[in-house]
């Protein structure tokens, strides 16, 4: 069949199964493993395996890139600890574990290559957690799983590399290590800079569609030299994606972040259903490879049934440990916190704290300037770390929170992409792949499939907010921003002329205004000037509120989309007006 008829039916299968998804009640990745797994054991469909690299390589990076973007990256900074723990600790302990389990069952495979199957399996999938972001949740859980499915990928790799090299010869734990280390810190220091070439090269790029073009090859320009020189591509393409994402507003137009954010959903949807499609796809295949090597099909769905029920076991121990530190951190909070608001206090009155009396003033001799900006910066962070303890108050995480964040931990296609990467001559093969799949796709289909009813029984949905007073707040210090911008004796129009008193009083009224069009674009010219004008200082205030974390990521999220829509409506109507 031509590959151009495949790919036209692979499309119209995911439109088909999206849009059927929520009237049935079921999230559309479980049903388009299924559609898929039905579609493979037609009598005139070829065996289908598709390529690892095709996977690993092709589809995981901007999967994982753009998952980052629109990550809030003040949460996932709160909580990086945990992730990075989960990310790192989890994946090598449940690799080791299941590696014994498997090696002592499966029949002439040593310990090396049950790790490298521990590794293949114990990651949780990010594209797998497209599930849970339906489902409800805390803002925080989704954050803490998709941090830790865009991160645990590079443990995982690095694991199973060195326990295939393991079957070759000795590896050492410390080699292990430091490859890990070597592979994580290389990747981030070249996403970092993938990440501001790609904000420099944008800002001066005037198409807003040429700077969409340029973001599809962002994740590709990371993984690249990243996989080139030994270290992880995945995490170079999650980096880049922080450094885009937390950059975008400040560095980008408006109309280009729009244009983007419209393009990318398609391609994630596109490329989200693509993944389970191919994993039911490929099911017949693998089932007809542990025949040819007369294997069981029955040994290996009970091999799988077990790993799972280990990694989930393993799981579930580590995230009691986690919240219980957690509540004892949280505990520590309001002590924490009263210190840190008198050491704010004390700045804020111009004063160095000592630990020998409430402050001291600045020596004579140094510069008032670097004083002021020195104090500035201090009481920011402290502002900021104040602001952290109240969200990890607000948002606590409970033995309920700890019950979700364990059955969210579904497995997926780069857990069946990674198995699929195995040497030819690997023992028992075909068998650790359909493993790899039982693993993969029963964990998505069972906890997938339960994931909603858990969260409703839990009493996790319909969280009471009060998001409303907080988009309130929000808009008052814009307002306020937007005055302040207006009240400058130094705001002068595009030619170096002053505003028109009349345009101003104008503007000041617009601001004014309580709807979500609070500033009206007018005409083209000196008004529409001036509103973008006080467009980018309520911007420049809501990136400045956003560094001090002192309202949700959810409502920031909204404050800014709405200034880039007003902007983007004054550029329209200015363009659409004729000279």
């Amino acid at each position: 069949m031509d590959y151009t008829v495949i790919g036209t039916l692979a499309v119209l299968i995911i439109v088909v199964v999206t849009t059927l998804a929520p009237r049935v009640g079921v999230a559309a990745p479980l049903l388009l493993v299924l559609v898929g797994v039905a579609i493979s054991f037609l009598p005139f469909v070829p065996a289908i395996e598709i390529e690892s690299e095709w996977v690993l390589a092709g589809i995981l990076p901007p999967l994982l890139y753009s998952a980052a973007v629109n990550v809030p990256t003040m949460d996932f900074r709160r909580d990086f600890s945990t992730i990075s723990s989960l990310s790192v600790v989890l994946v090598v302990v449940s690799a080791v574990v299941v590696g014994a389990v498997m090696a002592a069952l499966i029949p002439g495979i040593g310990l090396a290559t049950g790790i490298a199957l521990g590794a293949i399996v114990s990651p949780t999938d990010a594209v797998a957690t497209s599930v849970v972001r339906k489902a409800g949740v805390s803002p925080r859980l989704v954050t803490m799983l998709e941090g830790e499915s865009m991160l645990n990928d590079a443990s995982a790799l690095v694991l199973l590399r060195s326990a295939v090299a393991a079957t070759a010869g000795a590896v050492s734990l410390w080699g292990v290590a430091g490859d890990f280390v070597y592979a994580v810190l290389l990747a981030v220091v070249i996403g970092f800079v993938v990440g501001h070439l790609n904000l420099f090269v944008r800002r001066v790029v005037a198409q807003a569609t040429a700077g969409v073009a340029i973001s599809f090859v962002v994740p590709f320009v990371a993984f690249l030299p990243a996989e080139h020189l030994g270290a992880s591509g995945l995490v170079a393409a999650v980096t880049a994606g922080l450094v885009s994402g937390h950059g975008a507003p400040r560095h980008l137009r408006a109309a280009d972040r729009l244009n983007e954010r419209a393009v990318w959903q398609t391609i994630e949807l596109l490329l989200e259903s693509g993944v389970f499609l191919l994993m039911g796809l490929e099911l017949s295949g693998l089932v007809e490879d542990v025949r040819d090597e007369h294997g069981s099909l029955v040994d290996a769905a009970v091999f799988g049934a077990v790993a799972a029920l280990v990694v989930i076991a393993i799981r579930t121990a580590f995230v009691a440990v986690s919240v219980w530190g957690l509540a004892r951190r949280a505990k520590r909070g309001p002590r924490v916190r009263e210190r840190l608001e008198e050491f704010r206090d004390t700045l804020d009155q111009g004063r160095v704290p000592s630990r020998r009396g409430p402050g001291t003033e600045p020596s004579r001799g140094r510069s008032a300037r670097a004083y002021a900006e020195r104090m500035r910066r201090a009481s920011k962070r402290t502002t900021q770390r104040i602001s952290d303890i109240d969200y990890l108050t607000a948002e606590a995480i409970g033995w309920r929170e700890g019950a979700v964040l364990v059955w969210a931990g579904m497995r997926g296609a780069v857990t069946l992409a990674a198995a699929q990467s195995l040497p030819e001559d690997t023992p028992q093969r075909s068998t650790i792949v359909l493993v790899a799949f039982v693993v993969a796709g029963g964990t998505l289909l069972v906890q997938g499939g339960t994931l909603m009813r858990l969260v409703r029984l839990l009493g996790l949905t319909g969280r009471a907010t009060d998001a409303g007073s907080e988009h309130r707040e929000l808009r008052a210090a814009l307002e306020a921003a937007a005055r302040n911008r207006l009240a400058d004796p130094e705001l002068r129009r595009p030619d170096g002329d002053p505003y028109a008193e009349g345009v101003r009083a104008l503007a000041d009224r617009a601001v004014a205004r309580k709807d979500d069009d609070e500033i009206d674009p007018g005409a083209p010219g000196e008004m529409s000037d001036l509103m973008v004008e006080l467009l980018a200082a309520q911007r420049e205030a809501l990136l400045e509120i956003r560094d001090l974390g002192a309202y949700s990521s959810a409502a920031l999220d909204n404050a800014l989309r709405i200034l880039d829509a007003q902007e983007v409506g004054i550029e329209i109507r200015n363009a659409a007006t004729p000279d």
